[in-house]
C-alpha cells in the first residue's frame, strides 16, 4: 500500500495500469501537481507484465534534470517509507544510488540514451516511462526513437509510457502507432495573474528586485523567481541582500552549475517562522514542488543553446519562454495553496508568445546523435522515428566533423576511433580531445578539462582554462570530488593514468577538441579570429587579452566577433606539430587597397589562420595582372592615369551610346566589374595603379571598340567644330544636356543651321560667347535664335562691346573672329 496523502493522479490509475496491460504504449497528460511522475511508476510496478510487486521487471523513469531525477527517487522512496537505492534507486551522473532489489530506476535521460545503447535489448527491463516530454530535449527525443525502433525490432513486450503537462498527446500518440492517451484533470489551486509590464530603460534583475520586494510587502509564503540565467541570478541576489530588511527571508540561488548540497538546500522549505526566495533559472519549471511557495515572478525569459550549422558553433540565446513553459512557472505558485503569480510583461504580450519552446533536435549540435546512431547501426537517423526529423544541414555539419576526427567512415558507419570516442560518456569533441591525449601521455589532463567544460561552473567563471583548472584541483566540494572521480575513471578508460597534468599544456590538449576554434590576435588587444574565420573577443584587460594564440573552448553572441568565454594559451610550435596535415603553405598574391599595389607573399595557414609568412617579389605573369585589374575594380577606374585626350575620347563613346546601345558602355560602374577582362592583357608585368601608364590605358580602353565603330567615332562624334571662320574648337561631351560647343557668337554669323553631330541627328548645345567669353545665350536652335532672341542680345551687347560686329541679320553676315577694323 502506497504511503502519502491522495493526488490528483489517483483517480486515473487505474485506467492506466489497464491500458499498459493491454497496449505497449501510452501517453499520460497530467497537469502540475497531479503526482504523475512518482504516483504512475510505483502504480505500474504491481502490475504482471512489469513482474508484480515481488518480481524481477524493472522500469526507467527519464528525468531531464539530475535535480528532478534526485527529486522524484527521493519521494519515491518515501513514498514506500524506504531509503533511495532499494526499490526505488537513482542513477545519474554524480551519484548513482542502485541496489540488488532496485525495481525502479529514475535516470537522466543521457544515461538512458548510452544504457539503450550499450543493451539495445534492455535485458531486465519491464517498461520505460519518460516524463515531462514537452521539454523536448535531445537526449529524450533520441531514448523514445531508439527505445521504439527496439521495441519493433527487438522487445515488442517492452512497454512505453510518455507523460508530460503540457503535451500534444495526439501528435506523441501518433509517433506511438496511435497509443491510447490518458488525461488526469489534476487538482491545482487557484492562481491569480498579475501583469506588471516591462520597463525597457531598467534591467531585468532591477524589475525583478522591485516586484520581489512588492511581494514580500503584500503577500504570505515564499517566493520562486525565474531568470534566464546564472549572472542574472547572481545580481538579483546581490540587489535583494541590499534592500531586504527582514532577517526570516533567506535567498537562495538555484541553477544547473551549482553543488548538489546547495541546490536541495534552494528546494527544501523555508524553516517555520522563515521566509525563502529561490532565485531560479528553469530548472524550477517541472518535476519540483518547494514546499511554500505560494508567489511566482516571471520574467518571462530563458536562456537556451542554439546551434548554428555554417559556423559550427553553439552559442546561449536569451529567448522569450513559451506559453507551455509560462503555463508551467505559473503552475509553480498553486502546487500547495492559492497563490499569485507576477509577470513581467504585458497581458496583451501573452497572445505573441509561441505555444511551445522548439525541440532540442531543431537547434542543436547534431554530432552525439549521429554517433549513438551510427553505434545503433543506422547511418540516417531520418529513418529512426522521431517525433521532429534532424534538420539536414545540422545533420551535414555534424557529418563533417565526425568525419574529421575519424569517428565515422565514408558510409556513415562508426569507426574504430569512433566506438572508442563513443565509450566515453562526453560529446564526441571532448571525447575525442581524451582519446587523443592519451596517446600523447596526457590523458589524465584532457579528462580534467573535460571536467570543467562539462559540468558548468565548475572552477570558477573565469575565461582562462588554466586558472579553472586550478580552482577545480583545489575545490573541496562533493561536486568537485565526484568529478575527479568521473575523470580519472574517463582518463583510464583509455588507458591514461591520471598522473602529471601541467595546466600549462592546456590549450595544446583543448585544440585536439576544437581545432577549428585555434584563435590568432589580431589588431586591439583582446581581439581575436579564430580558424574557423569566425571573430572572437576577450575583455581587453583580460588576462587572455594579449595572448598570440589561443585555443578556444566556449563563445558566445554574434558570429562576427563573438565573446570568447573559457579558452587557453597555446604555443605556434604546438599548433605546427599537432596540426601539421591541416597546414597548407602557398604563395599567394594580394591587392592592398591602401598604397594600391600587388603584395606577394608566401603564407603558411590553419584553414583561416595566417601562421606565418614571408614577403617575395611580384611576379611578372598574367596572373599578378589580373590580380592588379582586380584591385583596380575594388578600388575604382578612377584611379587609373586618365589624359585630357583619353577622357574625351571615353566620353565621345558614351555620347554615342545613349543613342545606340551597340557603342561599349565606358561607365566607372562597367569598366570596374569586368577590369580583368578588358585591363589585365595591357598591364603585365606592372605591379601598383600608381604604375600604371597612360600608354596602357589608352591600349587597354580602345581595344574595347570594334574597328567598325572606331571609324565611325570620327564622323559621328567629331572631337572639334570647324567653324565658319575656320577656327577649329573642342567639343565636350561630359555633360549631361548634351555635347556642349562654347563659341564667341561672331564666329558662326552666316551659319543658317544649326551644328549637329551623330550623322546630323542631335544637335549641339550652343553655348554662345561675347567678345570676352562670358556666356550669352544657351541655345539648340540656332536660325530660331538669330530670327528670335538675337535683337534682344544685339542691343545689350552693342554698346558693352562696340568694336565687335553687331549685324541685324546675323544669318546673312560675314563670320570674324576679330573686331572690326579701324574706322569701321
Amino acid at each position: 500500500m502506497l504511503r502519502g496523502s491522495p493526488l490528483p493522479i489517483d483517480d486515473v490509475l487505474p485506467t492506466l495500469r489497464q491500458t499498459m496491460a493491454s497496449s505497449c504504449s501510452a501517453v499520460l497528460v497530467a497537469p502540475p501537481g497531479a503526482g504523475k511522475t512518482t504516483r504512475a511508476p510505483l502504480a505500474l510496478l504491481e502490475d504482471t507484465w512489469a513482474g508484480g510487486r515481488d518480481g524481477r521487471g524493472k522500469m526507467i523513469l527519464l528525468e531531464p534534470r539530475r535535480l528532478a531525477a534526485r527529486a522524484a527517487a527521493q519521494r519515491m522512496a518515501a513514498t514506500l517509507g524506504e531509503a533511495v537505492g532499494e526499490t526505488v534507486g537513482l542513477r545519474v551522473r554524480l551519484g548513482s544510488r542502485v541496489g540488488p532489489r532496485t525495481r525502479i530506476e529514475v535516470v537522466t535521460e543521457g544515461v538512458f540514451s548510452r544504457m539503450i545503447l550499450d543493451d539495445p535489448e534492455l535485458t531486465g527491463v519491464a517498461g520505460v516511462i519518460f516524463d515531462e516530454f514537452h521539454e523536448r530535449s535531445l537526449d529524450a527525443d533520441l531514448g523514445l526513437a531508439l527505445a521504439l525502433d527496439a521495441q519493433a525490432g527487438l522487445r515488442d513486450d517492452l512497454r512505453i509510457l510518455v507523460m508530460s503537462a503540457t503535451l500534444d498527446g495526439a501528435r506523441v500518440a501518433r509517433l506511438l502507432g496511435d497509443a491510447p492517451v490518458i488525461h488526469s484533470e489534476g487538482r491545482a489551486y487557484p492562481v491569480q495573474t498579475r501583469y506588471l509590464g516591462r520597463d525597457p530603460r531598467k534591467r531585468i534583475e532591477e524589475q525583478v528586485a522591485d516586484a520581489a520586494l512588492a511581494a514580500l510587502r503584500s503577500e504570505t509564503g515564499s517566493l520562486l523567481v525565474f531568470l534566464p540565467g546564472q549572472g542574472e541570478i547572481r545580481r538579483t541576489a546581490g540587489l535583494l541582500e541590499e534592500r531586504v530588511r527582514d532577517p526570516a527571508v533567506d535567498i537562495a540561488p538555484l541553477f544547473g552549475a551549482m553543488d548538489q548540497r546547495e541546490q536541495d538546500l534552494a528546494v527544501q522549505p523555508a524553516a517555520p517562522g522563515r521566509r525563502k526566495i529561490v532565485l531560479a533559472t528553469s530548472i524550477a519549471e517541472t518535476s519540483l514542488t518547494i514546499e511554500g511557495v505560494r508567489v511566482v515572478i516571471d520574467s518571462g525569459l530563458a536562456r537556451v543553446p542554439r546551434y548554428a550549422p555554417a559556423i559550427g558553433l553553439t552559442r546561449l540565446e536569451t529567448v522569450r519562454v513559451s506559453r507551455a513553459a509560462a503555463d508551467q512557472r505559473r503552475g509553480r505558485a498553486g502546487r500547495t495553496e492559492p497563490g499569485v503569480c507576477y509577470r513581467l510583461w504585458e497581458e496583451a504580450a501573452a497572445g505573441a508568445l509561441e505555444p511551445f519552446a522548439p525541440a532540442e533536435i531543431l537547434r542543436a549540435d547534431l554530432s552525439g546523435l549521429l554517433l549513438d546512431c551510427a553505434a545503433w547501426g543506422v547511418t540516417d537517423p531520418a529513418t529512426l522515428p522521431f517525433l521532429d526529423p534532424p534538420p539536414k544541414p545540422a545533420l551535414t555539419e555534424a557529418r563533417a566533423m565526425l568525419h574529421e576526427i575519424d569517428a565515422l567512415d565514408a558510409n556513415g558507419r562508426i569507426t574504430a576511433a569512433g566506438k572508442v570516442i563513443r565509450s566515453l560518456p562526453l560529446p564526441p569533441r571532448l571525447a575525442r580531445m581524451v582519446a587523443s591525449a592519451a596517446e600523447r601521455g596526457q590523458g589524465g589532463l584532457a579528462a580534467e578539462i573535460a571536467a570543467v567544460i562539462t559540468e558548468r561552473g565548475l572552477g570558477g567563471d573565469a575565461s582562462h582554462l588554466g586558472h579553472r583548472l586550478e580552482n577545480f584541483r583545489r575545490d573541496r566540494s562533493r561536486r568537485a570530488e565526484d568529478m575527479r572521480r568521473l575523470a580519472r575513471g574517463w582518463a583510464e578508460a583509455v588507458g591514461a593514468e591520471f598522473g602529471r597534468r601541467d595546466p600549462a599544456e592546456a590549450g595544446a590538449v583543448l585544440a585536439l577538441a576544437y581545432p577549428d576554434r585555434i584563435a590568432k590576435a589580431r589588431g586591439a588587444p583582446g581581439a581575436f579570429v579564430m580558424a574557423n574565420g569566425r571573430g572572437g573577443q576577450v575583455e581587453p584587460h583580460d588576462a587572455l587579452a594579449r595572448e598570440p594564440f589561443l585555443a578556444v573552448a566556449e563563445i558566445a553572441g554574434g558570429a562576427a566577433s563573438a565573446r570568447i568565454l573559457l579558452a587557453a594559451p597555446i604555443e605556434l610550435a604546438d599548433i605546427e606539430s599537432e596540426f601539421a596535415s591541416h597546414i597548407a603553405t602557398r604563395d599567394e598574391l594580394t591587392f592592398d587597397r591602401n598604397p594600391s599595389a600587388l603584395r606577394a607573399r608566401r603564407v603558411k595557414r590553419l584553414h583561416a589562420l595566417v601562421l606565418a609568412e614571408q614577403t617575395l617579389a611580384v611576379p611578372a605573369s598574367p596572373e599578378a595582372a589580373q590580380a592588379l585589374a582586380r584591385g583596380v575594380g575594388e578600388v575604382g577606374v578612377s584611379r587609373l592615369p586618365w589624359t585630357k585626350a583619353l577622357a574625351q575620347w571615353r566620353n565621345r563613346v558614351l555620347f554615342l551610346r545613349r543613342a545606340d546601345a551597340s557603342w561599349p558602355d565606358l561607365s566607372d560602374e562597367a569598366l570596374a566589374q569586368v577590369a580583368p577582362e578588358w585591363l589585365a592583357p595591357f598591364i603585365e608585368g606592372r605591379t601598383s595603379v600608381a604604375a600604371i601608364t597612360p600608354d596602357d590605358l589608352d591600349q587597354a580602353l580602345k581595344a574595347l571598340v570594334p574597328w567598325d565603330l572606331a571609324r565611325r567615332l570620327e564622323a559621328e562624334a567629331p572631337t572639334h567644330f570647324a567653324a565658319p571662320t575656320g577656327n577649329s574648337h573642342p567639343i565636350d561631351y561630359e555633360a549631361e544636356e548634351g555635347p556642349v560647343l562654347a563659341i564667341r557668337v561672331q564666329e558662326l554669323f552666316g551659319l543658317k543651321q544649326h551644328p549637329a553631330v551623330a550623322g546630323g541627328r542631335l544637335p549641339l548645345v550652343l553655348h554662345l560667347l561675347s567678345p570676352a567669353h562670358r556666356p550669352i545665350q544657351i541655345t539648340k536652335d540656332l536660325p530660331g535664335f538669330w530670327k528670335g532672341s538675337w535683337s534682344v542680345v544685339k542691343a545689350e551687347m552693342k554698346g558693352r562691346y562696340p568694336k565687335h560686329p553687331w549685324p541685324d541679320d546675323p544669318a546673312e553676315a560675314a563670320p570674324t573672329a576679330r573686331a572690326k577694323p579701324r574706322g569701321t
